[in-house]
């Protein structure tokens, strides 16, 4: 079909759709009416006349389409006695049927397999069986009623099929939309809880510096005044820090950034932890050592942010709670994932409860196919150990 003629065609076809079955199937039952009595309405020579008997049968081929969406194997069974009746009274039958037509397209598109293929085997045999005892049946006669019945009920199985694909393009349309709904409410969720662990990270870390820098200014600003000023320093340098972070979070959060397609600043990374550990050192008068075992190699950007922020989250957590002198950190490089080990000599078994930064760095090693555990030292103390795979095992991890 070309442009123009679907052009038109399409939104005709869309109006029947939606109108009323009831409108169009009546006025379908009236033009089959006016049809079927133009043959008694002006008869050809020799046929036999119109009676009231003839067209009260014509009436009853054409009145019960109406009903031939809501009932459609009834409806063929009344237009099928209707059309015999006019055969067996010489009414006279009509040259075309008309209702047989509509009803065997009918059966075609809404009846049941055995329903629609007895009606057309009925029809067949009926007409056939009518031309023979017709008198002066003409072989194209056979012909003409055959096709015209297998043609109307070859395009209700056409329009049958047509419409069960329609229906499966759409279910399957309305099904990936409601996945990509899911995916997409997922993605949502997955980037907000990534939100969260990184702001809870930032401000964990950064206040608990300030908190220890603020506890320390006092007690040495009258007998060493060098010193509290290094830490006001240190609490003014971790504010700035925190401050910037949190714009980089939060500036993924604006449409119109996003849409501008601004580009996001670089996240954390591993080559970030000697920064990382100095800062701690330099801001408490914890003593962090940082060592490395095993030959380093780059891994995937998350699996970078969450080695990061679970060694902050695992000093940050013994500034807080500790009460330690000392701290160190551990990256252990093997074959298929690396390990991550951060031990103090604080308090430790008071903090194995578990809280939200805990809770966090949990998610975000189980993210990458990973694991964290945390507890008790072996000699005292506190443990973190984070597990996380390495490339090609972080797939299999994530399964």
């Amino acid at each position: 079909m070309s442009v123009a003629a679907r052009s038109w065609y399409a939104p005709v076809v869309t109006r029947l759709r939606t109108t009323n079955p009831y409108v169009v199937d009546s006025a379908l039952a009236v033009l089959v009416l006016f049809a079927a009595s133009l043959q008694w309405m002006f008869p050809d020579e020799g046929d036999d006349p119109l009676s009231l008997v003839g067209w009260l049968l014509g009436a009853a081929t054409a009145v019960p389409l109406v009903w031939r969406r809501r009932s459609p194997y009834a409806t063929a069974l009344a237009v099928s006695a209707a059309t015999t009746a006019m055969a067996y009274h010489h009414a006279p039958p009509p040259d075309v049927l008309y209702g047989g037509l509509v009803v065997l397209y009918t059966m075609a598109v809404q009846g049941l397999p055995w329903q629609r293929r007895s009606m057309l085997a009925c029809w067949l045999l009926g007409a056939v069986l009518t031309m023979q005892h017709k008198e002066h049946s003409e072989p194209f006669e056979y012909a003409f009623h055959i096709t015209g019945m297998i043609c109307a009920y070859g395009l209700g199985v056409l329009a049958r099929v047509q419409r069960a694909y329609t229906a499966a393009v759409e279910d399957r349309a309305r099904r990936l939309e409601r996945e990509r709904a899911a995916e997409t409410a997922r993605a949502i969720a997955q980037e907000r809880s990534r939100i969260a662990r990184d702001m809870h990270d930032i401000l964990a870390h950064a206040v608990s510096l300030m908190v220890v820098q603020a506890e320390a200014g006092p007690v040495v600003v009258r007998s060493d005044p060098a010193r509290a000023e290094a830490a006001f320093d240190a609490i003014a340098a971790s504010g700035r820090d925190a401050m910037a972070q949190l714009r980089r979070i939060l500036g993924v959060l604006k449409e119109d950034e996003r849409r501008a397609g601004a580009a996001r600043l670089p996240q954390p990374d591993l080559t970030g932890l000697p920064d990382l550990v100095q800062q701690v050192a330099r801001s408490t008068e914890l003593r962090v050592e940082l060592s490395v075992r095993g030959r380093p190699r780059p891994l995937p950007p998350d699996t970078e942010v969450a080695a990061y922020r679970a060694v902050q989250e695992a000093l940050t957590n013994t500034v807080k709670h500790a009460y330690a002198s000392c701290a160190q950190v551990e990256l252990d490089w093997a074959e298929d994932e690396l390990t991550l080990t951060v031990t103090d000599d604080g308090r430790g078994p008071a903090r194995t409860g578990g809280g939200h930064g805990l809770i966090g760095l949990r998610e975000r090693a189980a993210a990458c196919g990973g694991s964290a555990e945390a507890g008790p030292g072996p000699e005292g103390g506190f443990r973190v150990v984070v597990r996380l795979p390495v490339t090609a095992d972080r797939e299999a991890a994530l399964g």
